[in-house]
């Protein structure tokens, strides 16, 4: 069955979900859709380990690449020697080596995080969208690691690969969202002393990640600030970095239904407003429309990827319509 194929209650019935929560059979069950995604790389490989990726660099390895005149200095066994004798001249091999490339997916869980008016929270798309990602790196014999965080908790998961370093994540993403949804544990934490931030958790990214690998940052980034994007920056001077905006219809637009009142504030002035209001419902989808591309074009320039992701819909039908459609 494609994935497109799946409406809204059957995915959730089918993946034991309940979109406030976040379980593990939910996340392994992901293991069998790893082809609606391509970590393949685009940039150079710069990893010193030995791996399933080919560097643009020329050198011993297991995979041929092509063969050239012999020059003093080059390995005599590599010479080729079918093509030496049908030319004539001395050629010789040259291979292109295969290196690792290391994922690190960093799990943005705060409290921002922890809603949704359609299908799902954001905290358990972004936590749907992670499987999907660690399975296609186990799938492609990479290793895993990253960052999972809430305001309260933080996991630093050092590269690890096969299944260790897939329920490793798995179980990080289960055991930092649920604590979060625990009442007792939030009103304990609710005073803010030592509260991990966005900024907080990228610099500890920052210091993670290897050079040369694949980085994906999973958040709705309304924690987003010039700090963030310097290290956002600096993580992408030597690594691939797709973002991943994971954001809730209610929050990019008022439903033109909408009635009674609600407290608003620009930063500048507060006050009661009229949910019905046809301009300011206006008004509103147009600031949160220029946010949104404002933050895009921050990123891009920046050099990574943008990838929207609503928690409206199934992740599998919106990455098969990206990737497929």
């Amino acid at each position: 069955m494609l994935a497109s194929e799946f409406s809204a209650q059957h995915w959730l019935s089918q993946t034991q979900a309940s979109g406030s929560t976040l379980g593990l059979p939910e996340l392994l069950w992901y293991q069998r859709y790893t082809k609606v995604l391509d970590l393949s790389p685009k940039m150079a490989i710069q990893s010193k380990l030995a791996g399933t990726y080919l560097a643009k660099s020329k050198g011993r390895g297991m995979e041929f690449d092509e063969v050239r005149h012999y020059q003093n200095g080059d390995d005599v066994r590599t010479i080729d020697w079918r093509v030496t004798a049908r030319t004539g001249k001395v050629h010789t091999k040259l291979f292109r080596e295969e290196k690792e490339r290391p994922v690190f997916i960093f799990t943005d869980l705060s409290s921002n995080m922890h809603f949704g008016s359609t299908l799902l929270f954001k905290s358990v798309q972004a936590a749907h969208l992670a499987a999907l990602i660690a399975w296609h790196v186990k799938k492609r014999g990479d290793k895993l690691g990253g960052i999972v965080f809430s305001q309260q908790q933080q996991r630093e998961l050092k590269p690890q690969s096969r299944s260790l370093g897939v329920l490793r994540y798995f179980h990080a993403l289960t055991e930092i969202h649920n604590t979060h949804n625990n009442k007792a544990n939030h009103v304990a934490n609710s005073s803010g002393q030592n509260s991990i931030t966005f900024t907080t958790a990228l610099a500890q990214l920052r210091r993670l990640v290897h050079p040369g690998s694949l980085v994906y940052i999973l958040s709705d980034f309304s924690q987003f600030n010039t700090d963030a994007l310097r290290h956002i920056r600096a993580i992408r001077q030597h690594n691939e970095v797709t973002c991943c905006a994971i954001n809730d219809p209610l929050e990019l637009s008022i439903p033109a239904s909408s009635s009674g009142l609600a407290a608003v504030s620009d930063g500048l002035h507060s006050g009661i407003v009229e949910l019905s209001n046809k301009q300011l419902q206006q008004r509103y989808e147009l600031q949160q429309q220029t946010n949104q591309q404002q933050l895009q074009q921050q990123l891009l320039l920046a050099g990574c990827k943008w990838l929207n992701i609503t928690a409206a819909e199934p992740i599998l039908s919106q990455l098969e319509t990206r990737w497929h459609g």
